[in-house]
């Protein structure tokens, strides 16, 4: 069930009324729970079961570490948690890709041995859940958290429907007072919400599936060999892509919840804006981005060492970041390419004097440029099958391919001028609360806004793609 579906639209509005009838505070939660449970079955029952199990798993975990009084039993069942929680992930979103490696790597000593193929479907977002609940048991191993010892209120934190598929990644900590004192829609927060879901979409249907996506889809083919004009085109476009799909999907989660009374943390800040390669990931996936510096980053040691293992903390952190956006080595490359260039802002920074010149706005503005340029550069190896293909696009990019210049295509153009238009609004909005603006809003005006993405959500002939981050 997705969220630019007729479905979704029915049983949102059906759950909407139903919430607003005057039951106790207990009786809405098992009303969201049964919400979320039918929203995440809908792609399959057999997925709901695994949810509901590794949830009720961490859950009696969780018990057993708050319950034992030596350090040593607790770290046990936080040991059983981590293989628990980690096993479940490598078994179906890394098993093929790890038999796929270990066979290659027999075949290079000549040791041929056929790798079982498992055929087993990636359960939706268990990349999200499983790193959800992950961090609630290591908080409470940690002390940072008391134990949830509602079953209901636990699974019903793991699974709540708007941010379970693609995020935000909720902590506890975050969430657990919401569960606690009751919650209602109000009529600030349905107008917020609304308005948040209707851009979400906007950006989702419109900009992603209608204008983006078709271009990026003609450079990123396996065994092609764009010319230049249509490389770069391709992942301009695809940079605009991945944002307004995910972000989109981030944006219509965070509504959602705001219209049932819950808050979510906001997951993006106009990355495409940022001035360095630090303040990207403050920006971008902020949820992934935050969760990897305090349960990974941070226990490797952060930046308490050594220079060099400053630098290798880094790069371990966004390598393992890179892996768990997808089985590939492609991922793992992007995530190494920003590992490196953290560790050279990082390095940068020792090195040059914090002076004035530095802080000047056209030394920010020249280093925002760089920043964007290498994030899109980088975001070859994330579009990209195969290395061979991300390699042809490279160099392409370059200008090394021999292939006559083709004229670019109308639909290029305005996905060219779209994505300017997106990073002159990421400039225009680096500091910006949309949360606040559109509470403050005029009526009239938020009445147009909805009128015009309304008309441009259903006007548009999008293809209905799933949204990118499903996958992971």
């Amino acid at each position: 069930m997705q969220f630019d579906s007729l479905t979704f639209v029915v049983f949102f509005l059906g759950l909407l009324a139903l919430y607003q009838l005057p039951w106790s505070w207990s009786a809405r939660k098992w009303l969201l729970l049964l919400a979320s449970f039918v929203f995440y079955g809908a792609w399959s029952p057999a997925f709901l079961l695994l949810l509901i199990g590794s949830a009720s798993v961490d859950w009696w975990l969780s018990l057993r570490m708050a319950a034992a009084t030596a350090p040593q039993l607790r770290k046990r069942w936080l040991l059983v948690s981590l293989a628990a929680n980690l096993g479940l992930l490598g078994f179906f979103k890394y098993g093929n890709f790890l038999n796929r490696n270990v066979e290659s790597l027999l075949a290079a000593i000549g040791v041929h041995w056929q790798a079982p193929v498992f055929d087993i479907l990636l359960p939706v977002g268990i990349s999200f859940y499983t790193f959800q609940s992950l961090s609630y048991c290591i908080d409470v191993y940690r002390g940072q958290v008391p134990v949830q010892r509602s079953l209901r209120d636990y699974v019903l934190f793991v699974a709540f429907f708007p941010q379970l598929v693609a995020g935000p990644i909720v902590r506890y900590s975050e969430f657990r007072d919401q569960l606690e004192q009751p919650r209602r829609s109000s009529a600030d927060g349905v107008v917020v919400g609304l308005s948040l879901m209707l851009l979400g979409l906007f950006q989702k249907v419109v900009l992603a599936d209608t204008v983006f996506a078709p271009v990026a889809d003609t450079g990123f083919v396996a065994g092609a060999a764009p010319g230049t004009a249509l490389a770069w085109s391709a992942t301009l476009a695809f940079s605009g892509q991945i944002f307004c799909d995910f972000a989109g999907y981030s944006m219509c989660a965070i509504g959602a919840a705001l219209m049932l009374g819950f808050h979510l943390p906001d997951n993006f800040r106009s990355p495409y804006a940022a001035v360095g390669f630090s303040d990207f990931w403050r920006r971008w996936h902020i949820s992934l981005s935050t969760w990897l510096r305090d349960y990974l980053y941070v226990p490797l040691g952060g930046n308490r060492g050594s220079q060099w293992l400053t630098a290798r903390n880094l790069m371990l952190t966004m390598l393992l970041g890179g892996l768990w956006h997808g089985a590939a080595w492609t991922f793992v490359a992007w995530g190494a390419f920003h590992g490196a260039w953290l560790g050279i802002e990082r390095f940068g920074r020792r090195v040059l004097p914090d002076s004035t010149l530095l802080r000047a706005w056209p030394m920010r503005a020249c280093y925002g440029a760089f920043t964007l340029l290498v994030v899109v550069w980088a975001w070859v190896w994330f579009r990209a099958p195969d290395f061979a293909t991300a390699a042809s696009i490279h160099g392409a990019m370059l200008g090394q391919q021999q292939t006559p210049a083709p004229v670019l295509s109308t639909e290029a153009w305005i996905a060219l001028a779209s994505f300017g238009v997106l990073v002159l609004a990421h400039l225009l909005t680096r500091s910006f609360d949309l949360r606040a603006a559109l509470g403050r809003a005029p009526a009239v005006a938020l009445g147009l806004l909805w009128a015009l993405l309304l008309a441009a959500i259903v006007l548009s002939p999008g293809a209905g793609r799933a949204f990118i981050y499903f996958q992971f």
